[in-house]
Formats: C-alpha cells, sequence, structure tokens
C-alpha cells in the first residue's frame, strides 16, 4: 500500500486526524506524522505514535529516529535529514487539519515548521483540507492563499458546513470526516494494479422519488451507502467507476464520477447510457415499482378535496432491460430488499426471471440492517449457490461482494 505522509497544524479539528490516521493504518498504509508546534496543543505526539507505530517528528532539527522510513520499512544504513527523506520517501501528503495560519505560510513557501519544511521538499502529490472559524475560511486573504495553492497543483479538500468550535457559530470551516479525507488521499495516488484494472463499472445507488405534485412524492428509505460503499471499493481496486446517485445526501468517494437523478425514468435513462461502456452493472438502487399516473403540476391542496385517491402506474424495470441486452463481457448484479422467510426462493427466482448473474439481498423485517444503516447482513446468490455475509460495516460487505463477482468472471468466459 501508499506511504502517507500526514501534516497536523493547530486546532481543535486536529483531533479528526487520530481518526484518519487510524483508518489509514487499518487500510494499510504506512503513514508518519508531521505536527507544528501549535497542533501539540490540541493533540499529544503520543497518541499518533501508539496509532501509526512510528515516531512524530515535531521539529526540522531534531533527529528522525527512524531515517525518514515509514512504519514496517526497513532502517537505511545512513541517517539522513529527516524532513527531506521523510518527504522524499512519502507517496502522498495531506495536511490536515490545515490551519489559516500555516495555509498563509504554505503559500508564501514559508519553511519554519517540519510540516511546512517538508511541505516544500515533498515531490509527491500535496493536498491541504482547510478547518478554521467560518469568517477566518471566506477571508480575502485566506481564499486568496489557497487559489495559490490550488495553481501550483496542490489539491484542496474543501471544508464542510456545519457547527463551528465557537458556541453557537455556524457555517463553512469544518474539517471533512476522516473516511472523505482518506478517500481524498487515495485518489491521488496513483491507479491501484488489481484485478479490476481496466473495468468500468456503474452503480446506481440510493432511491427514486416519482413526484405527486411539485412538492411531494413517493420515495423509499434508502440512504444510499450500500451503493457508495461498492463503488468506493470498484475505485480502491483499479476501476473506473460512474456512481448514479439518485437523491443521495453521501458524498461520492474520490475519483469516482457521479450522476446524479430523481425519479425511475432519469435514472433507467442514465443507466441506458452508461450501460453500454460499462463490464459490470451493480444495481444497488432502490427503485420505485410504481409512480402516479398523473402527477399534478401544482401543489395539491386538502381544502374541499374530500380526500385524495392515487392511480399508480408501473415504472420501468431497469435491470431486466440492460440484462436482456448485455454483451458477453458484461456482469450484472441486482439488489433486492426481501421480508421474512422465503427470502431465497423469491430472491433466487428474480434471478432467473431477470436474466442476473447474481443478485443480493438482505432482510429488511430486521431493524438492525438495511435502509440508512451503518451495517448489513446479505446473502449473494448465484447460479453456484448461496454466500452468506454476516453483519458487518457495509464498506466491509461491499468488499466480500466485490470478491464473490471475481468468481464470475470465469464465467463470462466460458460464456464468450
Amino acid at each position: 500500500m501508499a506511504r502517507i505522509l500526514l501534516g497536523v497544524s493547530g486546532g481543535i479539528a486536529a483531533y479528526k486526524a487520530l481518526e484518519l490516521a487510524r483508518l489509514a493504518t487499518k487500510a494499510g498504509h504506512g503513514v508518519r506524522v508531521l505536527m507544528t508546534p501549535a497542533a501539540k496543543r490540541f493533540v499529544g505526539p503520543a497518541s499518533f505514535e501508539a496509532i501509526v507505530g512510528g515516531p512524530v517528528l515535531l521539529d526540522e532539527f531534531d533527529r528522525d529516529p527512524i531515517r525518514g522510513a515509514f512504519p514496517g520499512e526497513p532502517l537505511p544504513e545512513h541517517d539522513p535529514i529527516g524532513h527531506l527523506e521523510v518527504a522524499a520517501n512519502a507517496d502522498a501528503y495531506l495536511v490536515a487539519p490545515a490551519s489559516a495560519n500555516t495555509i498563509a505560510k504554505l503559500a508564501a513557501g514559508i519553511a519554519d515548521s517540519m510540516v511546512t519544511t517538508s511541505f516544500l521538499a515533498c515531490a509527491a502529490p500535496r493536498a491541504v483540507a482547510p478547518a478554521m472559524n467560518d469568517r477566518m475560511y471566506e477571508d480575502a486573504a485566506t481564499q486568496a492563499n489557497l487559489d495559490t495553492l490550488r495553481a501550483r497543483g496542490v489539491h484542496v479538500i474543501d471544508p464542510d458546513t456545519g457547527p463551528l468550535a465557537s458556541r453557537g457559530e455556524h457555517g463553512a470551516g469544518r474539517l471533512p470526516s476522516p473516511e472523505r479525507l482518506l478517500s481524498e488521499i487515495e485518489a491521488l495516488l496513483p491507479a491501484p494494479s488489481g484485478p479490476w484494472d481496466g473495468l468500468r463499472v456503474l452503480v446506481p445507488a440510493g432511491g427514486t422519488r416519482e413526484p405527486i405534485d411539485a412538492v411531494r412524492y413517493i420515495g423509499n428509505r434508502s440512504s444510499g451507502r450500500m451503493g457508495v460503499a461498492l463503488a468506493s471499493a470498484a475505485a480502491k481496486r483499479g476501476a473506473d467507476v460512474t456512481l448514479i446517485a439518485a437523491n443521495v445526501a453521501l458524498p461520492e468517494p474520490a475519483g469516482v464520477r457521479r450522476i446524479d437523478v430523481e425519479t425511475t425514468a432519469e435514472l433507467a435513462a442514465a443507466v441506458e447510457s452508461e450501460f453500454g461502456a460499462s463490464h459490470a452493472l451493480f444495481m444497488a438502487a432502490a427503485v420505485s415499482d410504481f409512480r402516479p399516473a398523473d402527477a399534478a403540476g401544482g401543489k395539491l391542496t386538502r381544502e374541499g378535496s374530500g380526500g385524495l385517491e392515487l392511480r399508480l402506474e408501473e415504472t420501468e424495470d431497469v435491470i431486466a432491460a440492460v440484462a436482456g441486452e448485455r454483451r458477453t463481457d458484461q456482469i450484472v448484479v441486482g439488489f433486492a430488499a426481501e421480508h421474512g422467510a422465503g427470502a431465497i426462493e423469491r430472491a433466487r427466482a428474480k434471478l432467473e426471471r431477470k436474466g442476473l448473474d447474481a443478485i443480493v439481498f438482505n432482510d429488511i423485517s430486521r431493524s438492525d440492517i438495511g435502509f440508512d444503516a451503518e451495517r448489513n447482513e446479505v446473502t449473494i446468490v448465484d447460479r453456484d449457490g448461496e454466500l452468506l455475509v454476516p453483519l458487518a460495516a457495509k464498506d466491509e460487505v461491499a468488499d466480500a461482494i466485490l470478491d464473490r463477482v471475481e468468481t464470475l468472471r470465469d464465467r463470462l468466459s466460458a460464456r464468450g
């Protein structure tokens, strides 16, 4: 995996850098941490050292105990200059959080700390994640400094909007989640080499909405989490991924192309347009089976209406349509929300009826999995049998699904 250099500057958001370091290490990356003097006011070096398994560097004049190496690597025989060697060995460098002060120094080329000096010396892809009060972030000086960094090829990870550290304040300036930060920095790394190299993957996600009138709709509770996890997992394996997001509030994984849709008709049109260039389709979206036959153009009111009756009509069967027209080198995987007993039998019948290579179902009668839950338990049904994926985080479930699809590629060869 990659060697990631993490620079931490002063700010209350520095605590999120601890979780970022943990996630990156868990993902198999080697991580070295650099800190500004102000960062130590918010988090301690010992916390990072326990997580990444390597010493934190605090001053450009201090000797690096592991001589610029990353955790798990052999130490070089010579004793190099610390701030130069650790930067030379990095595959990517992220400063998170990047305070207004540190951003100003980076833009001006000031080298007065381990973080700023190593930033100047780093030839690998570099990124900064601003985190500060919204007024400081929106100030013309900060914006000009960020523009300067962008012009030099530095990737700027825009902050989130929400509650800020100062009591009662709200605005742009929140450090994004550690998951998003890791995804952003991984997208800057050289394309991974693996079994999905050169594959184009299409992942519809979320839930479609069918309008009743200008403000109301028929929809479902799908958040798109499972689809986003699949898109992320496929991208990490080297695939070129397109996410068709049906009313998904979640950000797309870094490096993943996104198409936003709302209705089943819009989703069907996007799938039809994109499927021909794809090698695999994971239909993780919860597509409405019915829509109002006559949607009102304005807003319906109840005054004097005596009630409301809706006549519903069937929507397009998106996955059956593309499965029936696919090439021999394309895999189509369906998803189904089943309820209670007989789920496997119903899933297998759907697999055969729609001509799918596999179908993934979960039992929505359980309250701890499924729609908008962080974890899921699914069963993958294909013509070779069934595979239960026990309750786990959705990113782990996504990897299990992709592992199973790997076995279907042999079938593609036989089909061709």
